[in-house]
């Protein structure tokens, strides 16, 4: 812990001396935890997952059936995942003992409504205790009701492409929120609801929607229905305007149950950038956020920023990364730099208290995500000086977990998992974001 004044404490440098035996990163973190200057008092330090992504067999959503149709977009089955259905404790566990404060993770609609009107108590009382469990180990949770996942029943009917969805969605967030919303720190109703428009900007969004037309296509010959449509595969025309919808009501419903519980959204928030005159970022940040911007004006207490890389477009749209800059394995470019970039913007664009929800990046060699935290921090900080009310830094993801059609070749966790076992592993960036965390240097 730091010092009542701020400084850099004693114990604080003999912790991460002592950790290096487990952790040989961090013999270089006790210098640099003296460089950083004290967080704002309150500010969450964490890790985000989601729930498909950790849970494993998630049997009753769309995502789950999309996988083990032919032909399928996916390169791997979720199957167990990392387990933390019933692994969660081991998963707050490990955050505690890294020196986290806060643990960002999903409930999964899928299971708690796997039949239209029918209810799990059961499911409910599980997530009652998971949120205790979190609560009991010193993290604030902060709760995503929907990450990208939708129960397969609400696919089959058309998902978000119906007008009817907002209401279904708004009766499950009410549900939650009724039962649940008492032991949340903080709630967001959609992870990302952007994430079609971020899909159309990319080169080859064509053909990349042909192969999910053939994929949607297996989806509807397996259940009969040839409405059925995934949240992050819609066509954004279409279910951009009905998502909207969707998180106004489940706003209001979340607030009538709890009105003292902090409701926010995120959105995909990467870095735009113009590499010509005039300038094309304003076209191409309406591209991104369209009616995003006012609807987290009107409808939310906080907005999550989530951003991995930068984006550059000319006059033909989307342009390649610079030659010779350093990919990641997610094929993004190295830029944590862009975190501060979208920071300002949503400072400017939206005027709500900003979190950081989301930041990470995926690569094998662990200094370079060292690397990335530290830039990434560093951008952080800046934006604090300059006045902008940052409130966290929560980093994707606490796991290596099922990256959707990447599968599990994409190595975003500050710990690995053994996909046997499931034993969780945590890497030297691990015990370095940890020490920092710790200690509440910025």
């Amino acid at each position: 812990m730091a010092e009542a004044d701020g400084s850099i404490g004693r114990r604080d440098l003999m912790r991460a001396a002592a950790g290096a035996a487990a952790a040989p990163a961090l013999l270089g973190s006790a210098p640099a935890l003296a460089a950083r200057r004290p967080a704002p008092p309150g500010f969450l330090w964490g890790t985000a997952i989601s729930a498909h992504q950790s849970e494993g067999n998630n049997t009753n959503s769309d995502a789950w059936l999309a996988e083990n149709v032919t032909p399928t977009l996916f390169r791997d089955r979720s199957g167990d995942a990392c387990d933390s259905y019933h692994r969660f404790d081991e998963d707050f566990a490990l955050a505690e003992r890294l020196g986290f404060n806060c643990y960002r993770f999903g409930i999964e609609w899928a299971r708690i409504e796997p039949s239209k009107g029918r209810v799990s108590n059961a499911v409910l009382d599980h997530y009652a205790r998971m949120l205790e469990a979190c609560r009991a180990r010193g993290l604030r949770p902060i709760v995503t009701l929907n990450h990208f996942t939708t129960p397969l029943w609400f696919a089959a009917r058309g998902g978000f492409e119906v007008d009817d969805a907002p209401r279904l969605f708004a009766r499950y967030c009410r549900i939650v929120a009724e039962r649940l919303g008492g032991l949340m720190h903080l709630a967001t109703t959609f992870n990302e609801a952007n994430i079609g428009l971020l899909v159309a900007l990319f080169p080859g969004s064509e053909a990349a929607m042909k192969l999910t037309r053939d994929a949607n296509a297996a989806a509807v010959a397996a259940t009969g229905s040839p409405r059925f449509s995934r949240l992050a595969f819609a066509d954004p025309a279409i279910a951009t305007p009905i998502l909207q919808e969707a998180h106004r009501q489940a706003y209001d419903a979340i607030k009538a149950a709890r009105p003292d519980l902090p409701v926010g959204i995120t959105l995909t928030t990467q870095d735009i950038q113009s590499t010509g005159a005039p300038s094309l970022v304003a076209h191409y940040e309406r591209q991104l956020y369209g009616d995003w911007i006012d609807v987290a004006r009107s409808h939310s207490d906080f907005f999550g920023v989530q951003c991995y890389t930068r984006l550059r477009f000319d006059e033909r749209g989307m342009v390649a990364p610079p030659a010779g800059a350093e990919l990641t394995l997610s094929g993004y470019e190295f830029y944590p730099q862009a975190l501060a970039n979208t920071i300002r913007w949503a400072h400017r664009a939206i005027g709500k208290p900003i979190y950081v929800t989301e930041s990470g990046v995926a690569v094998n060699d662990d200094r370079r995500r060292i690397a990335f935290i530290d830039q990434a921090l560093d951008g952080v900080r800046a934006c604090l000086d300059e006045g902008i009310a940052v409130h966290s830094y929560i980093y994707w993801s606490l796991l290596d977990n099922f990256e959707w059609t990447s599968g599990y070749s994409i190595p975003f966790g500050l710990a690995t998992v053994d996909r046997q076992s499931f034993r969780r592993t945590p890497r030297p960036s691990a015990w370095h974001l940890g020490a920092i965390a710790r200690a509440n240097r910025i």
